[in-house]
C-alpha cells in the first residue's frame, strides 16, 4: 500500500507540475488528495477549495510559492505529515524550520523526479 499524498496548488492545467504531479503519483499507485484554488476533477480525484482535515497524509507536496504558504502552516502541521516537499520554487527556510521543529521532514526535491527515480 502506498502513502497518500495532498497536493497543495492542485490544477487542472496539464501545463501545471501540480498537474503533472497529480498523474504520475496516480500512475505509480499513490493515493492523492487536492487542494486548490478552483473545484474541479482531475483523475477521478476532486480538488478540494476547502481545507479538509485528512488523518491519513503521509506526503504534502507543495506546489504554492513561499508567499502564499503561510496561511497554510497551521493547516499542514495539524495534518501532521512525515514529510513535506518543497518543489522548485517553493522552498521557504521559514516553514521548513517549524516543521522540522515538529519533527516532519521538510525535503527540497522535486516529486516528479523522486518518482521517476524510484525515491518516493
Amino acid at each position: 500500500m502506498n502513502s497518500k499524498t495532498l497536493i497543495i496548488g492542485a490544477s487542472k492545467n496539464p501545463e501545471r507540475y501540480a498537474y503533472k504531479a497529480a498523474e504520475q503519483l496516480t500512475a505509480h499507485g499513490h493515493e492523492i488528495e487536492l487542494l486548490g484554488l478552483r473545484p474541479d476533477v482531475i483523475f477521478g480525484k476532486t480538488i478540494d477549495t476547502e481545507r479538509k482535515q485528512h488523518t491519513d497524509i503521509d506526503t504534502v507536496t507543495m506546489y504554492i510559492g513561499p508567499q502564499r504558504q503561510p496561511e497554510y502552516y497551521d493547516y499542514i502541521i495539524s495534518l501532521n505529515p512525515r514529510r513535506v516537499i518543497f518543489n522548485p520554487g517553493t522552498e521557504n527556510n521559514e516553514f521548513e524550520t517549524m516543521l522540522t521543529e515538529k519533527g516532519i521532514i521538510a525535503e527540497e526535491a522535486c516529486t516528479l523526479v523522486l518518482l521517476a527515480t524510484k525515491q518516493y
